[in-house]
Order: C-alpha cells, then structure tokens, then sequence
C-alpha cells in the first residue's frame, strides 16, 4: 500500500508511519485551502480533508493523508483542536478529531489578534520550531502528550475507521 501524507512536518509524518509501518509512505506539501490558522473545528476538519484528497490529486498514493491543527473557542476560552482525514481512490473522505487543552491566556491572545500559534509558541517557550517536536499539546501536557502522540490517536482512529469500513 501506499500512503501519501499532505505536510513535511515530522511530527505529522511520525504519526502515520506509526500506523502503517508496512507501507511506503511519501511526503508531500499540499494545500490546505484554508487560513494559516484555522480558527474553528469546521475549518480546521475542512483543512485536513483538503489536503488528503490533495494527495491522491499529486501522487499516485492508494490513500491521502491530511492532519491539521487549528484553535476553536468555546465559552470564553481558546482550545486546540486537531483533525485528520483519509482521502481514498473510491472517492470517500473518513475524518476523525482529537484531543483539545486550553490555550493559556497570554497565547489565545495572540491569536485572536491574528498572530499564528506556531510563531506564538516559539516566542513563548523562546524555542524554535516547536510545532516540528511537541508542539503546543506536548508544553501545555508537561509532553504527556506531544503532538506526534496526538496526531498518531487520529490517524489510528482514520486506520480503524477504514479497516471497518473494508469489513463492512
């Protein structure tokens, strides 16, 4: 099987070769077709299965992968969110979100005044890039869980999903 996955993030690749250690996995960088920073779940999911079917579009992987990150406020707070997506050859797109943590005030506001969280975690944690290693997940979990974690719990969930689907 082949399996293309839409970012050159390693904490992103990580994560689907985890999962499919038997198959050969190719790196691309695709678009997401939405903002820098996906500011709601519908976004963000929107993100995430554009840039699968952008793989199967720019390759000629058996399936498309895409994971994104994006922030969504709920009540007076800014939480992560994360979603991933599996684009196959059939034409179907299988989504599945994940964990959410509040952002800290001094980050969340950041954001909502435009700025991008990955920049906005470097200057806070005075690291370069973090979103390539534990990412915000992993300095607001103490690194329980770091972002390569987080996006390996979405795409086994995309990998079960389909699985069942095959059965079915």
């Amino acid at each position: 099987m082949r399996i293309a996955i839409g970012s050159k993030n390693p904490a992103k690749i990580q994560a689907v070769l985890d999962v499919y250690e038997e198959a050969e996995i190719i790196s691309l960088q695709v678009e997401s077709g939405v903002s820098e920073q996906p500011f709601s779940d519908e976004e963000t999911m929107e993100g995430a299965m554009t840039r699968a079917r952008n793989c199967l579009a720019q390759s000629n992987a058996d399936i498309g992968i895409g994971l994104e990150g994006g922030v969504v406020k709920m009540n007076q707070d800014l939480f992560l969110c994360n979603w991933g997506a599996m684009a196959t050859r059939d034409g179907s797109v299988i989504v599945a979100g994940g964990a959410r943590v509040p952002l800290p005030e001094i980050v969340a506001g950041k954001l909502l005044r435009g700025e991008e969280l990955g920049p906005v975690m470097d200057a806070f944690t005075k690291q370069t890039n973090i979103s390539k290693k534990e990412g915000a997940i992993g300095v607001f979990t103490n690194e329980r869980i770091t972002r390569s974690d987080m996006f390996l719990h979405i795409t086994r969930m995309l990998a079960g999903q389909y699985e069942y689907k095959l059965k079915s």
